[in-house]
């Protein structure tokens, strides 16, 4: 059995990818990918995932500049989850300028924005 074949792929033939920032050990976003973005990733050490809302593959940083060097993949005891050790280049993980994609938590029983936004989106994504 491949190492492709050992994940458990969801009906769509995708799987949860995580990447986690190396050093820090913060999580920074979570996303798609299918066996082809995998494999993408692993051959040119770039994350590259699958995105469900354009039907396409999506390298990271394409457009923003901001790319994820992969520094480790692993696969989770179950077999369903990819974690990604990655070195975010400039700083911003998150399509809304921020350092990551968890910059809400909940306090009160609200969502309080707790990151500030490092660059308008605006001038990231022209």
């Amino acid at each position: 059995m491949t190492w492709l074949e050992q994940i458990k792929w969801d009906q769509d033939g995708l799987v949860p990818a995580i990447a986690q920032e190396r050093g820090s050990g913060k999580i920074l976003m979570m996303a798609w990918m299918n066996a082809e973005a995998l494999t993408l990733t692993r051959q040119t050490g770039h994350a590259v995932y699958w995105s469900r809302s354009r039907k396409k593959l999506w390298h990271k940083g394409e457009e923003s500049g901001n790319q994820q060097v992969v520094h480790a993949i692993r696969l989770d005891c179950d077999g369903d989850v990819v974690l990604l050790e990655v070195e975010q280049k400039g700083g911003i993980a998150c399509h809304t300028g921020r350092h990551n994609c968890f910059y809400r938590e909940l306090q009160d029983d609200q969502w309080q924005e707790i990151l500030p936004v490092l660059k308008d989106p605006k001038q990231i994504y022209k």
